[in-house]
């Protein structure tokens, strides 16, 4: 058979039409290749409706049970990986509905009454993306948990903080990790309220404007989970703003992971040398046999790059659309289903191998030592001694300039060295020169004192539960 040559298998539309769909046409509109990953979510969706359908006498009790039943055998199919899935049959629901009609017969075609593919498929995808948030959300809290465990274990080590990379005042590594706890933070309170959103059933708006069978869509919408009906059927169809949302909120996570991932990279580097990642999380070379590279981390990295690329692909499909469904809804599914595995696979990732990372104190405490971290300290130090800041911001480039010349840090010049920039300073100026003495100053809330990195750290544990 040529590509053109017409087909010959069930269609619903064949009614209308006087000659079969073409065999090109046919593979091209075909989705069952991707839609079939929503099977068990299209089952369930059908079961509430057989239900509804029954208690609202649109099927006799005798024929909700027969399609019951077969839904329960095909789903057990599925499972098992047992399932005549057919391209001919074009989507996910065809295929199931086909494969019920063969096995139960008559009662297999009165389950369409009431409801369209239209909603079918966006029931659906609600059903799958509600799911996917649950599990991501879970991923996502047990990374913050890896996170606040390594807070809590690096509370008093000391490294450099960065300003446009460059060594700015010295910070502990749990604050640092706190830091990247908050940036998740904003990101499990972004998908709650998208799952709170997408949590509206629109089974029931049929095809555009509802139908005219005695559906009770709310009874629909309990049976499945939801929080209520969609409210109009129009836009209970074409919407898939969840689904966008959805996207949004995972492509800025994964933003977020990704800046992670650049740290990673970095700290691992012979260059740093802050901390070293667990072998099983790194791959080596296939011809320098040296190298230990985190692989993990850039696949992260990358994984942002192709969330971004989901999200508009979604932003782009939907932005011409007229109501109400339109075919190109079709391709909402793989950007969706490619969004959802990133941030899932990413967050796992991280969970695993975040918390088991060691850190290499003393290299972090001499990469703060080394770049003068404590600049700003002393000149807060004049400050407090009455020197205007603008001042005492020049005073201590001059110090600085000293110090670099003479290749020694701040706290190594002597008393009478420090004192020929300012006669402000006293014998206790070395107090706020040290590392310890920075972080420890910095004792209040979002500050990076070990006493405040515990405090946060506790109050992070409370949060998650």
């Amino acid at each position: 058979m040529s590509d053109h040559e017409p087909t010959s298998g069930p269609q619903l539309w064949r009614g209308r039409f006087t000659e079969p769909t073409d065999a090109f046409v046919e593979r091209f509109s075909a989705s069952v290749q991707f839609d079939a990953r929503l099977a068990l979510e299209d089952i369930q969706g059908s079961e509430a409706h057989a239900r509804m359908l029954a208690d609202r006498g649109v099927l006799t009790e005798a024929e909700r049970d027969r399609i019951l039943e077969g839904l329960a055998e095909i789903r057990q199919e599925i499972l098992e990986e047992r399932f005549p899935w057919s391209a001919q049959l074009e989507d996910v629901h065809m295929n199931i509905e086909h494969r019920l009609t063969e096995r139960i017969g008559e009662a297999g075609k009165k389950l369409h009454t009431g409801r369209s593919r239209n909603d079918q498929i966006a029931t659906d995808v609600r059903l799958f993306l509600r799911d996917a948030v649950d599990a991501i959300s879970g991923e996502l809290v047990r990374f913050q948990r890896g996170l606040v465990e390594l807070a809590e274990r690096e509370a008093e080590t000391v490294m450099p903080g960065f300003t446009h990379l460059q060594v700015a005042q010295p910070v502990t590594f749990g604050h640092h990790m706190l830091a990247w706890y908050e940036m998740l933070e904003r990101d499990r309170e972004r998908l709650a309220d998208c799952r709170q959103r997408l949590n509206q059933c629109p089974l029931g708006a049929a095809a555009l404007a509802g139908t005219s069978y005695p559906i009770d869509r709310e009874a629909t919408a309990r049976a499945l989970g939801f929080d209520a009906p969609t409210r109009n059927s129009l836009d209970s169809v074409s919407d898939r703003d969840f689904a966008i949302e959805f996207c949004a909120d995972a492509s800025l996570m994964l933003v977020h992971l990704s800046r992670m991932a650049e740290e990673l990279v970095l700290w691992t580097s012979q260059q740093f040398g802050f901390v070293e990642l667990p072998d099983r999380f790194c791959t080596g070379s296939s011809i320098m046999p040296q190298k230990k590279n985190p692989d993990v981390a850039e696949l992260v990295r990358g994984k942002a790059a192709r969330a971004q690329g989901d999200l508009v692909q979604l932003l782009t499909l939907m932005k011409g659309q007229p109501l109400a469904y339109n075919r190109d809804n079709q391709e909402d599914k793989e950007p969706l289903f490619d969004a959802v595995d990133a941030a899932r696979d990413a967050l796992t990732a991280f969970a695993e191998m975040v918390p088991a990372l060691t850190v290499d104190r003393e290299r972090c405490r001499d990469a703060a030592r080394a770049g003068f971290a404590t600049a700003t300290d002393l000149a807060d130090y004049l400050v407090r001694q009455g020197v205007a800041f603008r001042d005492a911001h020049e005073v201590v480039g001059r110090a600085v300039r000293y110090a670099a010349e003479a290749d020694r840090d701040l706290a190594e010049l002597t008393l009478a060295e420090v004192q020929q920039f300012s006669a402000a300073i006293g014998d206790d100026v070395f107090a706020v020169l040290t590392l310890d003495g920075a972080v420890a100053a910095r004792d209040h809330i979002g500050g990076t004192a070990p006493a405040q990195v515990r405090a946060q750290a506790r109050a992070a544990r409370e949060r998650l539960g």
